[in-house]
């Protein structure tokens, strides 16, 4: 059931891929878009719970483990920490809104607020993970209608963690981008 594969050939890291997943999916007529990191962690079941809300009328809709029937499985303590007490806090205030897991990428969005001019998400200035946390504070500040699902996401009990976010300089660049976002330096 596969239509397409982008691939990004181009300098950038998961907001370039962002971008052009936004920009083909909005160009092929598509009024409603999920996300899903591509790691195997999260439960794509929850996928229906994204729609519904989008189906509703909410315009960016966050999945969060950590709300009622939300399931985090293996967590490493760090993500928790930092994620939890650091990055959610740091967001919700920038937004105006409450958010408990704005680190995860399992997210839907409605056309009218990826297109709306105050947005612009598809700029250059959006190459790291800025975009993510960008779109989350946007949403938020321009009273979109925002909202939360509970998701699963589960890390493998043992081994490597599943990701592209490794060591401190990696993890105090998200925590500068996300600081960046709410102060506004993406905004148009």
């Amino acid at each position: 059931g596969v239509r397409s594969l982008l691939t990004k050939k181009d300098i950038g890291k998961l907001s370039s891929q962002l971008r052009i997943a936004y920009f083909w999916s909005l160009k092929e007529g598509y009024t409603k878009i999920i996300t899903i990191d591509g790691n195997g962690k999260d439960g794509v079941s929850n996928i229906t719970r994204i729609k519904k809300k989008l189906d509703e009328g909410y315009d960016y809709v966050q999945g969060s483990r950590y709300i009622k029937g939300g399931i985090a499985k293996n967590t490493p303590l760090d993500r928790f920490f930092l994620g939890r007490f650091l990055h959610a806090p740091i967001i919700s205030i920038a937004s105006r809104k409450r958010f408990t897991d704005t680190t995860n990428g399992f997210r839907g969005y409605s056309k009218s607020f990826l297109i709306d001019e105050r947005v612009m998400p598809f700029r250059k200035i959006f190459s790291n993970y800025e975009l993510l946390f960008y779109l989350t504070v946007r949403a938020g500040q321009l009273n979109f209608r925002v909202c939360e699902v509970p998701v699963t996401r589960n890390y493998p009990r043992r081994g490597p963690v599943p990701t592209k976010i490794n060591g401190f300089l990696s993890k105090l660049e998200i925590l500068k981008e996300s600081i960046l976002a709410g102060l506004g330096f993406y905004n148009p």
